[in-house]
């Protein structure tokens, strides 16, 4: 398999293959992750710290948009619910599910450890991204 053949693979074409779209996911969600946290930075620096959890569901949201399309244009190549509207809505739910495990994370870190709240970002981060590819994959994009 010749270069081209193997970005092709990885990047192009749609696949069925779960590392491949771990890699693509965790893509995605890094593209995702630097609007949650960019904007994350924005509201607070603006705004004030006062107001960390809302700040922090609020670009959690414009994350959770990022990682939606993405999925359905490029990571998973299956798509089981065919109604989009429920398909959003089954995402969503899992988004606030890791909105409430972000949350809780974040008021463990940030609030209760004192970690910088842009480090309790980055390992809150780590850890629902986990969750949300599994969920995802076992709900929406199973083959």
């Amino acid at each position: 398999m010749g270069l081209k053949d193997m970005a092709d693979r990885l990047v192009l074409r749609p696949s069925s293959v779960l590392w491949i779209q771990l890699l693509r996911y965790l893509v995605s969600g890094g593209v995702a992750f630097l609007v949650d946290t960019g904007l994350l930075a924005l509201l607070t620096e603006t705004l004030g710290e006062g107001h960390l959890l809302l700040w922090t569901g609020i670009s959690f949201g414009a994350g959770l948009v990022v990682t939606y399309l993405f999925s359905i244009k490029w990571v998973f190549d299956r798509r089981n619910v065919k109604r989009r509207a429920v398909e959003f809505a089954v995402f969503a739910a899992i988004g606030v599910s890791g909105l409430l495990l972000t949350e809780l994370f974040m008021w463990i870190f940030a609030r209760r450890l004192g970690l910088f709240y842009l480090l309790a970002k980055v390992i809150t981060t780590v850890i629902v991204f986990f969750w949300n590819f599994a969920a995802k994959k076992l709900l929406l994009f199973r083959n």
